[in-house]
C-alpha cells in the first residue's frame, strides 16, 4: 500500500514542501533516510530520533522528497544547472523539457516578466509540448492597459488580489472566466494553474502549466510544482535584474559603450584611443522653438527629429553616444585601416538618409500647421579617446561614457558652419577625401579652437 504524503503549507522556504510518508512522522519530528536526531527527542524502537533534513539537501541526494519525481529531477536541474543559464529562455526551456520528459503531464509552460524599459513593459517565454525551446514574446506598455490583459488572470496576480489561479477546462467543474481559459480549450487543455511569482517590490513575474491529461493536474502534482516556486522567484530575479541592467545600458550608453561598462570598464579616466567616423548634429532654431512653443510640444518634436537622424545612424552599425538638449553625437568605430573608408562611406549615407527622412518629416508638420525643421551635420574622422569622465567624491560618483579628443570637436566646430553656410551637411577634409565626389569644396574657414582655416566641404 503507498504511503500517504503531506505537504509542508509554507512554499516561501526551500527548506519547507517536503512529502514525507506519513509512518516516518511521529509527534511532529520526522524520521526517513537521511535525517539526523533532533535535540531532546526520544528515541523510538530500534531507530534513532530524527529531524527533517532540507528539502535542498535531499533533493541534492537524489532522495523523494517532493512527491513527484518529475518535478523532483527538475528541482535538481534548476539547483545544479539551471541557474547557470545566461539566458531565461534558456531557463524556462530548460524547466519545460525535463518536466515533461520526465511524465509531468504538461502541454505549455508560460514564464511572464515585467522589465524596466522604455518601450518594454513585459516578456514572455512560452513553450508548447513540441518546440525545441520557448518563444520570447515581448509586449509594449500599452498592453498593461488592453481588454486582454483587464480580462486575464495576470491582472489580479499582478495586482494582488491573489497568489494563485487554478481552473478545471473540461467536466462539471470547467470554468470560463478569462477568456484564456477558451483558447486553452481550444488547444486540447483540460487544466490551468498560474502563480505568482513575488519579488522584491511586489508580483512582477509569473508562471503558468496547462494539462491535457484526461484528468488535468491531480493535487500531488500541483503540490509539488508549488514547491519550485520559491527557487524559480530567485532565478528570475537574478536574471531579471541582469536583463534590466544590460537592457538599460543599451538605451541610455549605446550598445558598444553599455558592453564595456557591464564587462568591468569603470573607472574614472580608464580610456582606449580608437578610430571612427564622427557624426554630430544639432536642431537649428531651438533655443527660439522650447521658449515659444508649449513644453509637451517642445517634448514630441523632440522626439521626432532625435527619431529621423538616429534611425539610420542605428541602422548603418553607428553608436549614438549621447543626446545634448537638441545634438547628438554618434560614432563609426573602426576596427582597422582596411575599413576607415567603408565606416565614412557608411556614416555619410546615415546623414543622407537622416536628410531625407527629415524631409518626409516636414512635409508632415506643413501639413499640420507646424514649422518644418532644419539641422545641421558635422562629419570628420580621426582617432579618438572612449571611455570614463566624469566627478568622482568618495562613494559618490557620476561618470560619463563618451569620446573626447581633437577630432571630436572639430566635428563640432564644423557643424556650427552649417548655419553660416546654409548648408545642412558639412564634413572635413580628412572625411571629404574618402567620399570623392560627394562632397565638394566649400573654402576654408576659421574655427573656434583651432590656428589654422579648415578646409570645409559640402553637398555639390
Amino acid at each position: 500500500m503507498a504511503a500517504k504524503v503531506q505537504i509542508a503549507s509554507n512554499d516561501d522556504d526551500l527548506s519547507d514542501g517536503v512529502l514525507l510518508p506519513m509512518e516516518a512522522r511521529e509527534g511532529g519530528v520526522a524520521r526517513g533516510p537521511g535525517a539526523v536526531p533532533g535535540p531532546g527527542a526520544a528515541p523510538g524502537p530500534g531507530t534513532p530520533p530524527t529531524v527533517p533534513m532540507p528539502m535542498v539537501a535531499r533533493a541534492m541526494a537524489g532522495e523523494a522528497c517532493l512527491g513527484c519525481p518529475a518535478v523532483e529531477a527538475t528541482f535538481k536541474w534548476m539547483l545544479e544547472e539551471g541557474r547557470l543559464e545566461p539566458d531565461l529562455g534558456a531557463f524556462v526551456t530548460g524547466i519545460a523539457r525535463r518536466l515533461s520528459s520526465c511524465g509531468f503531464p504538461l502541454l505549455r509552460f508560460f514564464v511572464s516578466v515585467r522589465t524596466l524599459h522604455p518601450q518594454i513593459a513585459a516578456i514572455g517565454y512560452v513553450w508548447s509540448r513540441g518546440d525545441a525551446e520557448a518563444k520570447r514574446v515581448a509586449r509594449d506598455h500599452a498592453v498593461l492597459t488592453s481588454p486582454e490583459f483587464v480580462a486575464s488572470p495576470l491582472r489580479l496576480l499582478y495586482q494582488g488580489e491573489t497568489s494563485e489561479i487554478r481552473r478545471r477546462l473540461t467536466g462539471p467543474e470547467a470554468a470560463n472566466d478569462f477568456p484564456i481559459l477558451d483558447d486553452m480549450r481550444k488547444q486540447g487543455a483540460t487544466d490551468y494553474a498560474i502563480f505568482a511569482i513575488r519579488l522584491p517590490g511586489g508580483v512582477r513575474s509569473s508562471v503558468s502549466i496547462t494539462s491535457d491529461a484526461p484528468e488535468g493536474f491531480s493535487d500531488e502534482q500541483l503540490g509539488a510544482f508549488r514547491t519550485l516556486i520559491p527557487l524559480l522567484s530567485l532565478i528570475i530575479e537574478a536574471r531579471e535584474w541582469a536583463h534590466i541592467a544590460r537592457s538599460l545600458m543599451h538605451v541610455y550608453l549605446g550598445g558598444n559603450a553599455g558592453e564595456a561598462v557591464l564587462s568591468g570598464q569603470i573607472q574614472r579616466g580608464d580610456a582606449r584611443t580608437i578610430a571612427a567616423a564622427i557624426w554630430y548634429c544639432d536642431l537649428r532654431g531651438f533655443t527660439r522653438m522650447s521658449n515659444e512653443l508649449p513644453r509637451d510640444l517642445v517634448i514630441a518634436t523632440l522626439n521626432d527629429y532625435f527619431d529621423t537622424v538616429a534611425r539610420p545612424v542605428i541602422a548603418r552599425g553607428g553608436e549614438i553616444l549621447k543626446f545634448i538638449g537638441d545634438a547628438m553625437l554618434a560614432i563609426f568605430p573602426m576596427q582597422d585601416d582596411l575599413d576607415r573608408d567603408g565606416k565614412c562611406r557608411v556614416a555619410l549615407e546615415a546623414a543622407l538618409a537622416a536628410l531625407d527622412g527629415l524631409r518626409d518629416l516636414n512635409e508632415l508638420r506643413v501639413a499640420a500647421g507646424q514649422q518644418p525643421l532644419k539641422v545641421g551635420i558635422g562629419l570628420h574622422t580621426g582617432s579618438v579617446s572612449y571611455g570614463n569622465i566624469g566627478a568622482a567624491q568618495g562613494e559618490d560618483a557620476r561618470l560619463d561614457f563618451t569620446v573626447i579628443g581633437p577630432a571630436v570637436n572639430l566635428a563640432t566646430r564644423i557643424e556650427t558652419l552649417c548655419p553660416v553656410l546654409d548648408q545642412p551637411l558639412l564634413a572635413s577634409k580628412q572625411f571629404a577625401s574618402i567620399c570623392g565626389s560627394t562632397l565638394k569644396h566649400l573654402g576654408a574657414y576659421p574655427l573656434n579652437g583651432f590656428a589654422e582655416n579648415q578646409d570645409v566641404y559640402g553637398l555639390p
